[in-house]
């Protein structure tokens, strides 16, 4: 199966999930849901999985399939990533479409769709979004997935790593030494925090910003109501008020490396897939 683009909508996948498939063609709806550690809610990406979620869907937890690194979610070693696809019941094959919670809309699905890319697992699409997945009236199951609901384990295949796409920390040090004239930096964490008016949610951390770099708060590149990412030509307008040149090289940052995707995922929509030298996410980020 075929999506006509890498963001797709409910509808579409509906009419997927519905429809018959080739033999050995699988779709796979993968729940990414995730919440900051300083939720007022206290709400968990587990919970709000088992409360609500696509019938046949999995759970993705980017608290757990991650480096070995004491900083959170970063990326996990092709090793890693392999025992969680395993794990998972996921094969090299099958066709991924990853959501967030609709409580959020547009989060940390799109740090999990970045991830299969840049272990080569390029089948693997972002949905725009649950909580119109939820309003448009598709079902929805809830509880503990039953034995049924689970896949058996995989022989997915230790898979390469795209280090072209990814920053690390020395050359990201290197680039704010220099007020980022090497590349554009965008942080998509809220204004107040890059401004330091605001406090990071993980004690400890100071508060400001990188020289030179973008104040793109993820939640402005979102529709206010349904949460959805905003169109190609909406984004495209967005960037260039903010003075962001697409041509030119960009460096994706924000807290912990989660929404710099969802800027990363913006610029793609905005600009087409573009180069992966001239468009990268900085692993780690502000923590």
């Amino acid at each position: 199966m075929a999506f006509p683009s890498y963001v797709i909508t409910p509808s579409q996948l509906h009419a997927a999930l519905g429809s018959t498939l080739p033999e050995g063609t699988r779709i796979i709806p993968l729940c990414a849901s995730w919440f900051l550690p300083n939720d007022p809610q206290k709400r968990t990406g587990p919970q709000v999985f088992q409360e609500a979620r696509i019938p046949s869907a999995l759970f993705f937890d980017i608290d757990i399939v991650k480096g070995d690194s004491p900083y959170p979610h970063m990326l996990p070693t092709p090793e890693d990533f392999t025992k969680a696809m395993r794990s998972l019941g996921i094969h090299p094959s099958d066709t991924i479409v990853v959501y967030d919670t609709k409580e959020l809309g547009i989060f940390s699905a799109p740090r999990v769709g970045w991830t299969f890319k840049i272990f080569g697992h390029d089948k693997v699409h972002i949905l725009n979004n649950f909580k119109t997945w939820v309003e448009q009236g598709y079902a929805t199951v809830s509880g503990n997935p039953d034995s049924g609901e689970k896949l058996a384990e995989s022989d997915y295949p230790v898979p390469s790593f795209d280090a072209a796409r990814v920053v690390d920390f020395e050359e990201m040090r290197t680039i704010a030494s220099h007020q980022c004239q090497a590349a554009q930096v965008l942080d998509a964490r809220p204004r107040g925090r890059w401004l330091g008016k605001d406090p990071e949610p993980r004690p400890g951390l100071p508060n400001g910003h990188m020289p030179g770099s973008f104040s793109i708060p993820f939640v402005e590149m979102l529709d206010q109501s349904s949460k959805t990412l905003l169109s190609p030509e909406e984004l495209k307008k967005y960037f260039e008020d903010k003075g962001v040149d697409g041509d030119k090289p960009i460096i994706a940052s924000c807290g912990t490396g989660v929404t710099a995707a969802v800027v990363d995922l913006a610029l793609q929509q905005a600009y087409g897939k573009g180069d992966s030298n001239a468009r990268r996410l900085y692993d780690g980020s502000w923590t």
